[in-house]
């Protein structure tokens, strides 16, 4: 039976995670305060002791516009951390699972973006996870890299709860409407990933390693988000002061933050579908049943 240790398991992702491994094997299960990825150095110990056969790390430094001025903490936690999971990785013959962004592009691209296509992180939070990704790649570990966009859990924070809670508040809401991506449920991600994994444990197949992308299928504007979100509202009878006609598409321009946000985050999914034998479900299937979760549970 393997051993597979999961990291920043209070996460959105973490959370799903714990419940989607558990059927693979024995899952060490460890938060903040029993392996800090800000110190990098005390992670061979934690991973000597424990002795993982899987690295599942799904814990990262997410805050993207605190990390324009916490730029060091970033890259301790984002890239330092996983080159020391995968050195250990590396010399103790372990499979590295590991979660990166579409942030390592600029987004500039006219249509969704494949693994192989040039990186240009444009803030430092997408700068710290490509490094992240190099460090795992020039590490010799088996690895597989699942790049993700727009994540959304009944667990944690995310733009789902953020809106509601601000709809709830406002009778009027400006949204941003020329940055378009793919909403993704925290536990389809976990849910492919014991998906990937159980593979890998079947076939120990090495073919299999490297970079994926992985989100839901379809794409929207934060803006064709929100509408959607108001509509799932109404159906579900969740009462909200803010009326459909007064939400207001913005450019981001209008909307200005300290890092970057990248005007294109689809991905091309097309790689794990075909080596994994997946469909994606479509973006809208996937926030409903989180919003289920989370107001109609």
């Amino acid at each position: 039976m393997s051993r597979i240790l999961i990291t920043g398991i209070n996460g959105q992702l973490g959370f799903e995670l714990r419940r989607s491994l558990a059927m693979l094997g024995e899952c060490i299960c460890l938060d903040r305060q029993q392996l800090d990825l800000s110190r990098p150095a005390g992670i061979a110990a934690v991973l000597d002791q424990t002795q993982p056969d899987i690295i599942v790390n799904p814990a990262a430094y997410t805050a993207v516009d605190k990390a324009e001025s916490e730029a060091q903490l970033a890259h301790t936690v984002n890239a330092a951390a996983p080159a020391a999971m995968a050195d250990w990785a590396a010399a103790n013959n372990a499979l590295l699972l590991h979660y990166s962004t579409d942030y390592v592009f600029d987004g500039d691209k006219a249509s969704p973006y494949a693994e192989d296509d040039a990186t240009n992180p444009q803030s430092v939070y997408g700068l710290s996870k490509w490094q992240g990704e190099q460090a795992i790649l020039t590490s010799g570990a088996d690895h597989i890299i699942l790049r993700t966009s727009w994540v959304v859990g009944a667990h944690g924070g995310n733009f789902l709860k953020t809106i509601i809670r601000l709809a709830r508040e406002r009778d009027s809401l400006n949204v941003v409407a020329d940055q378009i991506g793919a909403p993704t449920p925290a536990a389809l991600i976990a849910d492919i990933s014991a998906h990937i994994i159980k593979q890998w444990q079947t076939s120990q197949d090495k073919t299999l390693l490297g970079t994926y992308h992985l989100t839901s299928s379809g794409s929207t504007s934060w803006h064709g988000y929100t509408e959607f979100l108001l509509a799932l509202a109404e159906r579900y009878g969740v009462a909200l002061q803010l009326k459909p006609e007064n939400l207001h598409a913005i450019p981001g321009s209008a909307y200005p933050t300290p890092a970057k946000r990248p005007g294109n985050s689809r991905l091309n999914c097309s790689k794990i579908e075909g080596n994994f034998g997946l469909i994606m479900p479509a973006w809208q299937s996937g926030v409903e049943q989180v919003f289920q979760q989370i107001f109609n549970s």
